[in-house]
C-alpha cells in the first residue's frame, strides 16, 4: 500500500514540477531575454520550488554540506540525478554548466542557458568552447562564476561505475581555476529512468579543493578518489552498501 501511495505521489510531483517549469519559464522569459539576472532569478525560483515541493509531496529532504564555493572556480560533480543538478544550482551563487551544444536550440531553455553563461560544447570541440567561455568572461558578456562539469559525462545510477573523462583537467589547466569536487547520494531518492521518488535525506557535499599546480595524472586520481569516496560515504550513511563500486 505504501509503495502504491508513493508511486501516486511521485507521479503528482513529476507532473506539477513539469508544469511549474513551463509556467515559470514563460513568465520570466521577457526578463531573461534582456538580462542574465532575469534568467538567474527564474532558475533559482524554479529550483527552490522543486526542492520545497519534493519535501512535502514525496518526502525528499535536502542538505548541502561543506564550504560552498564562490568566485571563479571549477566544480566537477558526481551526477546521479536531476536532483543533484537542482541542489548544486540552488547552492552556489553564480552557477554555469557545461552543456550539449544542441540544447541551445531548445525552445526557451536555450535562451536561459545562453543568458546564464552556460558553455555549449560540440563533440570533439571542447577546446574551442573553453576559449569562447574565457572570451565571454573577459568581455563582460557573462560574469565569472562557478563552472559545473560532470567528469563521468552522464548520470551514473547508484551502484554503477563509469570511468572519469579528462575534461575537468582540461578546464582546470586552461582556466587556471581551483577545482572543488562535489559528492552526492541524490540518485538513491530520485533515480535515473523512473518516476518513483523515494523519501530520505539527499545530500550534496562540497569537498576539499584541488589547488592549481597538479599534473594531469595526479589531478584525475585525486578528483576520482575524492568524488567516489565522498559519494560512497553519503550512500552508506543513507543505507546503501556500495562496496565494490569502482
Amino acid at each position: 500500500m505504501r509503495t502504491a501511495f508513493q508511486w501516486i505521489m511521485s507521479i503528482v510531483y513529476v507532473f506539477q514540477n513539469a508544469v511549474m517549469m513551463v509556467v515559470m519559464g514563460i513568465l520570466f522569459f521577457p526578463w531573461a531575454l534582456v538580462s542574465p539576472k532575469g534568467a538567474m532569478t527564474a532558475c533559482k525560483t524554479y529550483a527552490t520550488w522543486a526542492l520545497w515541493s519534493a519535501r512535502w509531496l514525496v518526502g525528499i529532504r535536502t542538505e548541502v554540506r561543506g564550504t560552498i564555493p564562490s568566485g571563479a572556480v571549477l566544480v566537477p560533480a558526481k551526477h546521479q540525478s536531476f536532483l543533484d543538478i537542482l541542489m548544486i544550482y540552488n547552492a552556489i551563487p553564480q552557477p554555469r554548466f557545461i552543456m550539449k551544444y544542441e540544447l541551445l536550440f531548445t525552445p526557451i531553455i536555450g535562451v536561459y542557458a545562453w543568458r546564464l553563461g552556460c558553455v555549449p560544447v560540440r563533440r570533439g570541440k571542447r577546446g574551442a568552447a573553453i576559449k569562447s567561455m574565457l572570451a565571454d568572461v573577459d568581455s563582460g558578456r557573462v560574469p565569472a562564476g562557478q563552472l559545473v562539469i560532470y567528469p563521468q559525462g552522464t548520470r551514473v545510477p547508484v551502484g554503477e561505475y563509469q570511468p572519469y573523462k579528462v575534461g575537468p583537467y582540461v578546464l582546470y589547466k586552461e582556466t587556471g581555476q581551483t577545482a572543488v569536487p562535489v559528492a552526492t547520494n541524490a540518485g538513491m531518492f530520485w533515480p535515473k529512468g523512473t518516476m518513483l521518488r523515494t523519501p530520505g535525506l539527499a545530500v550534496v557535499e562540497f569537498l576539499d579543493p584541488i589547488e592549481q599546480g597538479v599534473g594531469q595524472k595526479d589531478f584525475m586520481r585525486q578528483l576520482e578518489d575524492a568524488i567516489e569516496t565522498g559519494s560512497n560515504n553519503l550512500m552508506r550513511e543513507a543505507g546503501f552498501k556500495p562496496d565494490g563500486v569502482g
